[in-house]
């Protein structure tokens, strides 16, 4: 039996001076600002939209005033900063006509609308290639994550108690209204957290890493292809779908992780999206420098804000103090091919064991994306392979072999 998460009893409720925007990579929009520097927002207000699909939405993750707003490369990310005010109320949504439809189980234009003008919609996360999907899309199945299984990863089932688990049962309502397909509530092998009815199917798995990923779930039940459009959610998202409808307006918290070797402590916290990670950690660190990676020791980034999908933050302990490569020595490293992995069961095991992983690995390897596809690479995002990485110590990572494999095979569609 695994070691039980040495998580604190109580929850602390932690809102950050500032919050900045940190969008997932794989969200590819184009944006358009919808308000300027010093315009005072409200938790919930849009404050950018992408240009091609407007329906897509980002809004405000607290109420404070705009104090940075510059748009990248190609209008492709921003860097959206806010100071939180306290005084600012949450922007306030019709949901009456979403409410009703939910209420009749039938239709859902108006509940679709209500989802976009929220930036809920941005919440999903569509397979194969792990994009935003359409405002118009429907999905032939809907995975709703109630499991986490990455090291120092928050149970979610400590989210989902009280009046949250009635917002849970409500935005579950509203999916199963919005969409005709079938919806999978991925849990632990505990008892089921919601019951099973016609359309909603629980799915189990145990506490290993990485058996409770989407990829692990979906690997288990489907053999994912292009043709077949899957959506992913995570449970606390459907919970902040039926706050809405029941409230009128977004949560203002999620339940975050903040654990690593680098802390004296760890601890469960309630903090805004896009949280500002410094402000988290700096007071609970450990002597000495450090690293702050929004997301898990296995797949996280470092960074100052709390990422769009990340549920945890990793304090690391800088032990590397030997000096960088040459730029051109790392960029003919990067040029070469992988380095010669030896096949053992860890490899195996890190993929889930559900599909012939050195097979797949030596596709991706050499850039055989017709055999990859073959083998199970369009159930697969990069989280499915971080795990494969840590491994194998693999230079280039197959994760980022993965993405250009899952790149070229989008842009052949």
């Amino acid at each position: 039996m695994p070691t039980p998460r040495p998580w604190p009893q109580a929850v602390e409720t932690v809102i950050t001076t500032e919050a900045g925007l940190n969008l997932d990579p794989l969200i590819d929009i184009r944006m358009e600002a919808l308000v300027q520097p010093g315009d005072t927002v409200a938790l919930g207000r849009p404050v950018l939209k992408d240009r091609r699909r407007p329906e897509l939405l980002v809004t405000a993750p607290m109420g404070g005033r705009v104090v940075q707003l510059e748009l990248g490369a190609g209008r492709r990310q921003a860097s959206l900063l806010i100071q939180h005010d306290e005084k600012v109320r949450p922007h306030q949504f019709d949901v009456r006509d979403a409410r009703r439809e939910c209420e009749r189980g039938s239709g859902g234009p108006a509940l679709r609308d209500l989802l976009q003008a929220s930036g809920m919609w941005m919440r999903f996360r569509s397979r194969p290639f792990g994009r935003v999907p359409a405002g118009y899309a429907v999905p032939a199945l809907i995975m709703v994550m109630a499991i986490d299984t990455k090291p120092l990863a928050p149970d979610p089932c400590l989210a989902l108690k009280g009046e949250t688990l009635d917002h849970l049962k409500l935005g579950l309502q509203a999916l199963a209204t919005l969409f005709d397909g079938p919806i999978r509530f991925c849990q632990d092998d505990g008892p089921a957290i919601v019951e099973e009815s016609d359309r909603i199917r629980i799915a189990r798995a145990g506490p290993l890493h990485p058996a409770g990923l989407a990829g692990s779930f979906l690997r288990r039940e489907f053999r994912s292809g292009q043709n077949l459009n899957i959506w992913e959610i995570s449970a606390e998202d459907v919970v902040g779908i039926g706050h809405l409808l029941s409230e009128g307006f977004l949560p203002a918290t999620r339940l975050v992780s903040v654990a690593g070797p680098g802390l004296r402590e760890t601890r469960l916290v309630r903090c805004q999206p896009g949280a500002d990670l410094r402000e988290l950690c700096h007071a609970h660190m450990k002597p000495g420098p450090h690293t702050i990676l929004s997301g898990s020791a296995l797949d996280g980034r470092e960074a100052r804000w709390l990422g769009w999908r990340a549920r945890q933050v990793t304090v690391l302990e800088r032990r590397d103090t030997k000096p960088q490569p040459h730029w051109l020595e790392s960029a003919l490293r990067r040029a070469s091919r992988p380095e010669p992995v030896i096949a053992t069961s860890a490899v195996e095991h890190a993929l889930g064991g559900a599909m012939p992983g050195m097979a797949l690995l030596r596709a991706l390897a050499i850039g055989d994306d017709e055999t990859a596809a073959e083998l199970g690479a369009l159930s697969l995002l990069e989280e499915d392979l971080a795990l494969v990485d840590y491994v194998t110590a693999a230079s280039p990572r197959f994760a980022d072999l993965l993405r250009a494999c899952l790149d070229r095979i989008e842009a052949m569609t």
